[in-house]
């Protein structure tokens, strides 16, 4: 007797389709309808900065107003144990575009450091396969005039910052357009008439209307809610935003009412581009996936605390506790994905780009960490990692490293450290260390924190060990020499005796 057909078969079969589809079908021999199903699908992915577990209200947000999020969410999946890159902007947005986790990325820190010619980027993936392809907003993966441009990465269309401390700044006297430098005229002579985040929206609006008919991919790269972090530090608040519509009325702290409005404006923005995919009627024919880049900020008068940003998690930005990588995680397919659903799957940005070339049926480069989420977004099957890993790049020589196996979350807070153990399946909020208990679940992090890494020229953490190792003996060295030299010029150093 033949077996149930599952939802995975049936995605996976209309994906199949509309490959095949797409090689085959004659340009211009049926309607804008049948051509839109016989194609590949669009896929767009949707950033925001700084933006928390807990600050949507399919979350468990009760201050901040998000319904088209929540309705993206109630029209799609939702997922409950979903990571960023890192904890930071740079490094995270680098293994979304890449495939690889900061133990293998290019990027791996907040430093400019540009990806280079034989780094493989999701957009190049995709391009080879026949998309057009876009970003807009924030990049922070290379800066001008080197090899990690947007242009020079697979992207057929930039418009934004490349430098990501300049994206703190949300009414810019200029933004690139692919590699020209454009100003922002409305920003001209300190005046402030043009909020970036608009521009970026209207620019993804556009693009999706130029290229409804052939298959695409949009990556919006939003800044907001990211802090003004210079401004904040000058007035106390560096929540930028036009205005603090919807909150003016409400008895918070301004900064509040600033960092409220501006999920609430990106969350209206969101819903005018999924609305434009139901106008156009490509709506079935595109997945969209909405995520973060990192957990909640304490900067710019931000507080992640007033509005429970982190949802039952420990930690902020900057933290490879929950707070700091897990992220919420939106997936929208009209037709594909069954509507309302939530998943427990685990799965971190260095899976999208398997996942958007099994969408494309395009051929995937070798040596990535990340596995496609395909099955997960077709039905509760699971997609199984033996282990996800993050490492981060702190003050000076700090470093840090994370791995999630199982259940089990481990924390170590430099190559000294103790390796700090969490069961997450009944400690969420990372309170409990475990590490005592479980030493057999400690060795096999413990080589797992050995391996996963790969050393870097441009993230020489072992060297800066070494590094901290000899500064502290030259110090110990010139100490000892000097107390010999002093107590030997006051007469304390005793007499050698005589032979």
């Amino acid at each position: 007797m033949p077996g149930r057909v599952t939802r995975r078969e049936v995605l996976t079969a209309a994906v199949a389709a509309v490959v095949g589809g797409a090689l085959s079908h004659p340009a211009g021999a049926a309607t804008s309808a049948a051509a839109s199903r016989a194609r590949r699908p669009n896929i767009i992915f949707v950033l925001a900065d700084d933006l928390g577990y807990g600050d949507l209200g399919c979350y468990g947000q009760k201050r901040i107003r998000t319904p088209h999020l929540d309705r993206m969410a109630a029209e799609g999946v939702r997922f409950t144990q979903a990571y960023a890159g890192q904890t930071v902007c740079a490094p995270s947005r680098c293994c979304l575009m890449t495939g690889l986790h900061t133990g293998h990325a290019r990027i791996r820190g907040n430093r400019p450091v540009p990806l280079q010619p034989e780094d493989v980027t999701v957009a190049e993936v995709l391009k080879a396969a026949g998309y057009a392809t876009g970003v807009f907003g924030k990049w922070g993966l290379g800066e001008p005039n080197t090899t990690g441009v947007p242009n020079r990465q697979g992207f057929d269309e930039w418009f934004g910052y490349l430098n990501q401390t300049r994206a703190h700044n949300y009414y810019p006297a200029y933004l690139w357009r692919n590699e020209t430098k454009v100003p922002v005229e409305g920003n001209q002579a300190g005046k402030k008439g043009e909020y970036s985040h608009d521009l970026f929206s209207a620019e993804a609006l556009d693009f999706v209307r130029r290229h409804r008919s052939e298959p695409f991919f949009l990556y919006l790269a939003y800044t907001i809610p990211h802090a003004n972090s210079e401004l904040g530090e000058a007035t106390g608040n560096g929540m930028e935003v036009p205005d603090d519509a919807p909150y003016s009325d409400r008895p918070w702290p301004q900064p509040q009412k600033n960092h409220a409005a501006m999920i609430t404006r990106m969350d209206r923005d969101v819903g005018k581009l999924l609305a434009l995919l139901g106008e156009l009627g490509i709506d079935e024919n595109t997945v969209v996936f909405f995520s973060s880049d990192n957990g909640p900020q304490r900067a710019g008068g931000a507080d992640p605390g007033f509005f429970g940003s982190n949802g039952p998690l420990r930690g902020i930005k900057r933290d490879l506790y929950e707070g700091g990588i897990r992220v919420p995680a939106i997936v929208r397919w009209p037709g594909q994905i069954k509507p309302g659903r939530v998943s427990d799957q685990v799965w971190a940005f260095w899976d999208f780009l398997p996942t958007a070339a099994e969408l494309a049926g395009a051929k995937l480069p070798s040596n990535i960490d990340g596995v496609s989420i395909l099955p997960a977004l077709a039905d509760s099957e699971r997609v199984r990692h033996e282990y996800l890993y993050w490492e981060r790049y702190g003050y000076g020589d700090t470093f840090e490293q994370a791995v999630r196996m199982g259940d089990f979350k481990a924390v170590r807070l430099g190559l000294t450290s103790p390796i700090e153990l969490y069961d997450l399946k009944t400690d969420v909020g990372e309170q409990n260390d475990v590490a005592s208990d479980r030493p057999k679940v400690v060795a096999k992090i413990a080589s797992i924190l050995e391996t996963a890494h790969t050393d870097s020229a441009e993230w020489p953490i072992r060297q800066g060990a070494w590094r901290r190792i000899y500064t502290v003996a030259l110090a110990l060295g010139i100490l000892a020499v000097t107390t010999w030299w002093w107590r030997r010029r006051t007469g304390r150093v005793a007499n050698a005796p005589e032979a």
